[in-house]
C-alpha cells in the first residue's frame, strides 16, 4: 500500500514537472496541459478539475512574478500601469463571471467548452504566440480603453471556465492592442493574471465542488511544486528547441486533449 501511495505521489509529481517544463518552453505556467491530464488521467469530474487547476496556477503565477523580477524589474512592470488597469478593469468581471456561469453548466456541457476552448487555445498558440510589434498601440484614447476593457473581459471567462493564468491570450494581446515589448508583456500578463484568478477562485469557493481543495490539498502541493520546478527546467530549454518545430507539436497535443475532453461522459 505504502508503495502504490508513493508511486502516486511521484506520478503527480513527475505530471506536474513535465507540464510545467511544457509551459516554461512557450513562457506560460503549463495550466493549459495541466486540464486534460486532470480529467484524462486522474479521473477529476470537469469542474472539479478547472478548480483545481485554478488553485496550482494561482502558486505557479505567484512564484512565476518574482522570479521575473530578476530580468523584468517590477518598476518596468507598474511602469506600464495603464495596462494593467484596463484588462482588469474587464477581466475581473470576466473571472467572476466565468466561474458563476462554469458551477451553473450540466458537467457534459462543461465538457464540451473546455473541449472548445482547448481547440481556441491551440489557435492561440500557433497564431498568437510569435505576435510582433512596432511599439506603437493599435488604437488610441478612449477607444484604446473601451477595446482593452472587452478583451480583458472575455480573457477573463475563458481564464475562469479553464482554470488556468490566461498568458496564451494576454501575451499577444498586449503586444498587439498595446505595443508592448514581449519579455514586458510576460511579467504584464502575471500582473494581470494573479488578481484576475483571485477573484475566479473566490466566485469558486462559493460553491459546493470547491471542497475539492481541501480533500485534495496534498495532491495539489506536490503537483504544483512539480510544475514549478518544470516551468525553471522549461525556461533553461528555452531557445534549445525551435519554436517552430514546438509549438505546432503543443498545438497537436491541446487539440487530441479537446477531442478525448469532448468524448469525456
Amino acid at each position: 500500500m505504502a508503495t502504490n501511495r508513493a508511486k502516486y505521489k511521484l506520478t503527480v509529481f513527475g505530471s506536474g514537472t513535465v507540464i510545467g517544463a511544457l509551459g516554461g518552453l512557450i513562457g506560460l505556467g503549463g495550466a493549459e496541459f495541466r486540464l486534460p491530464l486532470l480529467i484524462g488521467l486522474f479521473g477529476f469530474g470537469a469542474l472539479e478539475s478547472v478548480i483545481l487547476n485554478k488553485a496550482m496556477s494561482l502558486v505557479v503565477v505567484a512564484t512565476a512574478l518574482p522570479f521575473r523580477a530578476f530580468s523584468v524589474p517590477y518598476a518596468a512592470v507598474f511602469e506600464r500601469w495603464d495596462i494593467i488597469a484596463t484588462l482588469l478593469a474587464g477581466s475581473l468581471a470576466g473571472a467572476w463571471f466565468g466561474a458563476g456561469w462554469a458551477t451553473k453548466l450540466r458537467s457534459q456541457t462543461l465538457y464540451r467548452v473546455l473541449a472548445v476552448l482547448l481547440v481556441g487555445i491551440a489557435a492561440a498558440l500557433l497564431f498568437g504566440h510569435e505576435a510582433s510589434t512596432t511599439g506603437t498601440p493599435l488604437l488610441q484614447g478612449v477607444i484604446l480603453a473601451i477595446v482593452g476593457i472587452i478583451v480583458g473581459f472575455g480573457i477573463g471567462v475563458v481564464a475562469a471556465l479553464m482554470g488556468v493564468a490566461g498568458g496564451e491570450l494576454l501575451i499577444p494581446t498586449i503586444v498587439l492592442l498595446f505595443g508592448a515589448d514581449i519579455k514586458l508583456a510576460g511579467s504584464l500578463s502575471l500582473a494581470v493574471s494573479l488578481p484576475t484568478m483571485i477573484v475566479g477562485f473566490t466566485r469558486y469557493s462559493r460553491d459546493q465542488s470547491f471542497s475539492i481543495i481541501r480533500a485534495q490539498l496534498p495532491f495539489i502541493l506536490i503537483m504544483a511544486v512539480g510544475s514549478i520546478l518544470g516551468t525553471f527546467i522549461g525556461g533553461q530549454l528555452l531557445g534549445l528547441i525551435p519554436t517552430g518545430y514546438l509549438l505546432p507539436l503543443l498545438a497537436a497535443i491541446l487539440l487530441i486533449s479537446s477531442v478525448k475532453v469532448w468524448r469525456h461522459s
